[in-house]
């Protein structure tokens, strides 16, 4: 009896954090994350906010531990996208895990916009946030690193003087074994990419971009060329 009692409180522990943490995503799609509130997340599930408080000690806690699941999950669909296409050029393979991301945000909007969209007053994302949120980012250097290696990577042009000591730094940062120019040209299209997801999602493609898919492929296969991915004319 006693054996099994941990196992069982661990559960319902998993089970009442599963809960609190949906209600919480349906209060982001309703209200935004700066109008979460943990007594009205208490109150929906029909706990008192002190029970409530022992799984998340305060907003912070529950915006931080939604904040990585929603990294985790982005990144799962990436490296899922990658991991179908191990036969397949890096074009191929950056192309399908952008489209991967554009797909997931797509269809989960609000955690999105917690993550991309404009920050919440008075949160401060702390360090454990930044494990989930390179998921995306080691996709795109493990295509690049293995282009590199394989000799299909295309020299980036020279970077402008008062630029490289920041790449160097950048390169050594993220990814040592890439050449500076590439890894600036990845860090700038990286942000590209958010750009043209946040511009579909928040409205600004509007009776701009009606075509989005096709659009999104062609401005995505033109970020493959940027970082010297050969692209192959069907891409």
């Amino acid at each position: 009896m006693s054996s099994t009692a941990p196992g069982a409180r661990a559960r319902a522990r998993m089970e009442v954090t599963a809960a609190i943490k949906d209600e919480a995503r349906r209060q982001l799609a309703a209200e935004g994350a700066t109008k979460l509130s943990l007594r009205a997340v208490a109150r929906e599930l029909g706990m008192v906010s002190s029970a409530l408080y022992r799984y998340f000690p305060s907003r912070d806690d529950l915006l931080t531990a939604l904040i990585i699941d929603a990294f985790d999950s982005m990144g799962q669909s990436a490296e899922a996208a990658h991991d179908a296409l191990t036969d397949a050029g890096p074009a191929q393979r950056w192309i399908a895990v952008c489209e991967a991301v554009r797909g997931w945000a797509l269809a989960q909007p609000h955690e999105y916009a917690l993550i991309y969209g404009s920050p919440v007053p008075g949160y401060v994302a702390p360090d454990a946030t930044l494990p989930a949120a390179s998921r995306v980012g080691l996709v795109f250097i493990g295509i690049l690193r293995a282009a590199h290696e394989g000799h299909h990577l295309a020299a980036a042009p020279p970077l402008p003087a008062e630029l490289r000591a920041e790449a160097a730094r950048m390169a050594a940062d993220h990814a040592s074994d890439l050449p500076p120019e590439t890894v600036t040209a990845l860090v700038a299209a990286w942000a590209e990419l958010y750009g043209l997801i946040g511009f579909e999602l928040f409205g600004q493609f509007n009776r701009v971009v009606e075509d989005r898919e096709p659009f999104f492929r062609h401005a995505v296969t033109r970020l493959a060329h940027g970082v010297g991915l050969e692209v192959p004319a069907q891409a």
